[in-house]
């Protein structure tokens, strides 16, 4: 069964992967980026290549979704298994992404979308606006011809920022945990914490403080980023203006929408998420 760590691109989901990753999957609890590989991501080509040869079409592949769960779950005998995914909880061409038999449990990771912003714009080689369009967008679609590269996994629905958060936050079939990124970034302890008593609900797990306190240090913002400055990061993509690496862990704490957006766009933000910000005590 799959628990799902779920979030809009760049909300944070790489960081929960890691502080979770280095937590299960290590002795000691201290990360690095092999780790990763514990916890992938879905869809990805892997899991559909039984199904498909042609990955250009979002609607077939979205015929396999469930096909594609239903085989990982019985090839891991229904243990539970933790997938990243940045797809929204949605229906296209009567598929849903997922389902009740599939999955185990959610944690989704937000973030306001004023800080949002910035980091997609870095990420994506676009300009403000661009990103603007790109969040408030309810029939967004990431596809391999739009922002491919060699690294891209395959075309994954969105919609807009705030679709992406109702349809998980919404969702019937299973627990969900909603982590805001702020609160991760002001107390990373207490809310990783948070994470492990949600999970220790679902499967057996257990509290070491020592651990926990290893995972905390070398999965900082600032550790994570030196990392990738000595070794690279794969999910780090290529500029698409002097087809250079984008560093992944860009601005950490100096993300700060006050100091990096125009009063016109924060507005223009405020607006178009007016009822899920103030859900969210953004505003």
């Amino acid at each position: 069964m799959i628990i799902w760590i779920a979030s809009y691109p760049k909300s944070g989901n790489t960081w929960v992967r890691s502080l979770l990753s280095a937590y299960l999957y290590s002795e000691d609890g201290k990360f690095n980026f092999n780790l990763l590989k514990k916890i992938l991501q879905f869809p990805d080509k892997k899991f559909f290549k039984y199904f498909l040869q042609d990955f250009s079409d979002i609607k077939k592949i979205s015929d396999y979704w469930i096909a594609a769960q239903d085989r990982i779950n019985l090839f891991n005998d229904n243990k539970t298994t933790f997938f990243k995914t940045h797809s929204a909880l949605c229906t296209l061409e009567n598929n849903s992404f997922t389902n009740k038999n599939n999955t185990k449990a959610v944690i989704y990771i937000v973030r306001d979308p004023r800080n949002l912003i910035t980091s997609l714009s870095n990420h994506y080689s676009i300009n403000l606006e661009e990103s603007l369009k790109f969040i408030t967008n309810r029939d967004k679609i990431l596809t391999e011809d739009e922002w491919g590269s060699k690294n891209f996994g395959i075309s994954t629905v969105l919609g807009s920022w705030s679709d992406h958060y109702k349809s998980w936050r919404d969702i019937k079939f299973a627990p969900v945990l909603i982590v805001k990124y702020e609160n991760l970034i002001e107390d990373t302890k207490n809310s990783f914490i948070q994470i492990i008593n949600f999970l220790n609900g679902l499967m057996e797990m257990e509290f070491n403080e020592k651990k926990i306190s290893n995972v905390i240090n070398s999965c900082s913002f600032e550790n994570l980023a030196e990392m990738e400055k000595k070794f690279g990061f794969i999910e780090a993509i290529t500029s698409k203006k002097d087809n250079k690496k984008i560093n992944f862990f860009f601005l950490g704490k100096k993300n700060n929408y006050k100091n990096l957006l125009s009063s016109e766009i924060e507005a223009k933000i405020r607006s178009a998420f007016n009822k899920e910000m103030k859900e969210l005590k953004y505003i």
